[in-house]
C-alpha cells in the first residue's frame, strides 16, 4: 500500500488539475495523526549530524498546492494542518516565501480557504521559531479604492483569491504584518445584521488567530508588542496610537471556544509582565517605559470578570463598585461554560495580583464580589482552589513587607509546591 501512495506523489505536479485532486484526494487521508502510512510525508525531512534539514517534492509540492484551484487548494491546506503537528515541518512552512504567503493570503478579504490558512499559521506559531519570524514579517501592501477591501495584499493572488479589478496603482508598501492580522481579526468576527454571509466583509471568521495570537504571546517579544502602543490604522502611521491588546479583548465572551480561549490565555500572558499591569487594567493613559507615548490602557478587568459572572444579585453598595459593564447583570447572564477557560481567567486575576497596585485595583473594583458568586457554583475543583488563592490575596492584609514594595506577592506563595497550583504559559 506504502509503495502504490509513493507512486502518486510524482502526480501532484500533473497538468493536469484534475489529476492532481485525484492524487491528492488519496493522500489526503494519510494525513491525520495515527494514520499508517504518514511516514511517507516525513521521511527524508530530518537532517543528518550537522547537515540542515532538506525539503522534500511532497512538501514542496504541498505548499504549490495551496496556491491551486477550489478543490486541489482545499485538500493540500487539510494535509498541512494535519501534517503540521510534526516539529520536522516548522522550518518549512515558517519559511519566508510561504509564510508571507500564507499571512496575505489571510489577509486578503477574498479569500475564500482563510480559516484553513489560519488553523495552519495556528499550528505552525506553536514553534518558538515560528513565532519570532512572524514578529518580524512583513508583507507587501497595496492601498485600493474599495470601502469593503481598502488593502490588497499583492502575494495573496491564487486559484482561490483573484486579484481586484481594477488593479491598484502605485508601489506596494511592506507593512507589519501582526497589527494587519489583528485588525483581519477583528473584522472576522462581524456579522451582519441580517443573517447574510454573502454581504459580510470577510469570507472567513478567523478564529483561529487567536491562538496565533497566543503562541505568539508566550514569548516577551510577542508580549511586548500586544503592550506597545501601535497606529490604530496600521497603513497610516500617523493615526491615533493603541495597544493592540485592547483591539481584541472584548472577545472573551464571543460564541466561538476557539476565538475567546485564544484572547483569554493572550490575555494570561500577558499579565506574566508585571510593568504592564495598569496597562492592562486601567482605562486611564498609561505611559510603558521605553515608549515615552501616553496611551489609555486596555480596560481588560470587565472582558475578565464578564465570564465568571453571573446572575447573582448584590447589594448597591457592592454594585457601585464593579465597572459599568458588570453592574445589574440580567437573571439570564450565564458563566462560561468551558471549566478550562474559567481556570484561565482566575490565573489571569492571580497574576494581576502579584503587584500591589494590582491587588489594590482588584480590590476596588468588586473582583471579589464577583468570584464570591462563581465559587459558589463552581464544579470543577481546580478552578474552586484557584478561586480560594485569589480570595486569600484579595481579603489578606498587607503586611509591612508589601505595603511599600511595587512588584513583591508571589502567586501561590505556599508552603507546599503543589504542580497543580503553578500558573504556566499557554
Amino acid at each position: 500500500m506504502e509503495a502504490q501512495l509513493k507512486e502518486l506523489i510524482p502526480f501532484l505536479r500533473d497538468k493536469n488539475p484534475q489529476v492532481r485532486q485525484i492524487a491528492l484526494s488519496n493522500l489526503l487521508g494519510q494525513t491525520p495523526e495515527g494514520s499508517p502510512h504518514r511516514n511517507i510525508f516525513y521521511h527524508g525531512l530530518g537532517g543528518a549530524g550537522l547537515q540542515k534539514p532538506k525539503e522534500t517534492d511532497i512538501i514542496r509540492d504541498l505548499k504549490l498546492l495551496c496556491r491551486d484551484q477550489l478543490a486541489v487548494a482545499h485538500d493540500a491546506f487539510r494535509a498541512l494542518v494535519n501534517l503540521s503537528d510534526s516539529p520536522l515541518l516548522v522550518p518549512f512552512l515558517s519559511e519566508p516565501t510561504f509564510l508571507t504567503f500564507l499571512v496575505s493570503y489571510i489577509l486578503n478579504a477574498d479569500s475564500i480557504l482563510a480559516d484553513l490558512a489560519s488553523m495552519l499559521l495556528s499550528n505552525t506559531t506553536a514553534s518558538s521559531s515560528s513565532c519570532a519570524a512572524l514578529l518580524a514579517l512583513k508583507v507587501p501592501i497595496l492601498k485600493t479604492s474599495s470601502s469593503l477591501s481598502p488593502l490588497f495584499p499583492t502575494l495573496s493572488r491564487s486559484g482561490t483569491c483573484s486579484a481586484p479589478i481594477p488593479y491598484p496603482s502605485g508601489e506596494p508598501q511592506d507593512i507589519l504584518a501582526l497589527p494587519l492580522l489583528i485588525d483581519a481579526f477583528v473584522e472576522g468576527a462581524s456579522i451582519d445584521p441580517s443573517g447574510d454571509r454573502t454581504s459580510r466583509k470577510r469570507k472567513g471568521d478567523l478564529h483561529f488567530l487567536a491562538s496565533v495570537f497566543a503562541n505568539i504571546s508566550t514569548s516577551p517579544a510577542g508580549r511586548a508588542f500586544f503592550v506597545t502602543p501601535q497606529p490604530t490604522d496600521p497603513l497610516n502611521p500617523n493615526s491615533t496610537n493603541e495597544y493592540p491588546l485592547a483591539k481584541i479583548v472584548v472577545f472573551t465572551e464571543h460564541e466561538d471556544t476557539i476565538r475567546r480561549g485564544g484572547v483569554a490565555s493572550t490575555l494570561k500572558n500577558c499579565a506574566f509582565s508585571s510593568q504592564v499591569h495598569q496597562v492592562i487594567l486601567s482605562p486611564e493613559a498609561v505611559v510603558v517605559p521605553p515608549s515615552t507615548l501616553s496611551v489609555p490602557g486596555v480596560d481588560a478587568l470587565p472582558y475578565i470578570l464578564l465570564p465568571l459572572a453571573g446572575p447573582e444579585e448584590l447589594d448597591l453598595e457592592e454594585q457601585e463598585k464593579l465597572p459599568s459593564a458588570l453592574q445589574f447583570l440580567p437573571s439570564t447572564k450565564k458563566r462560561d461554560l468551558d471549566p478550562v477557560l474559567r481556570l484561565t481567567h482566575i490565573e489571569t486575576l492571580l497574576l494581576l495580583c502579584t503587584t500591589r497596585w494590582g491587588r489594590d485595583y482588584l480590590r476596588g473594583h468588586g473582583v471579589y464580589e464577583i468570584v464570591r458568586g462563581a465559587h459558589m457554583e463552581e464544579t470543577v475543583d481546580k478552578v474552586s482552589e484557584h478561586i480560594e488563592r485569589l480570595v486569600q490575596l484579595l481579603k489578606g492584609d498587607e503586611g509591612v513587607e508589601t505595603a511599600e514594595e511595587p512588584d513583591v506577592a508571589r502567586v501561590g506563595d505556599q508552603e507546599d509546591d503543589d504542580e497543580d497550583n503553578r500558573i504556566e504559559e499557554v
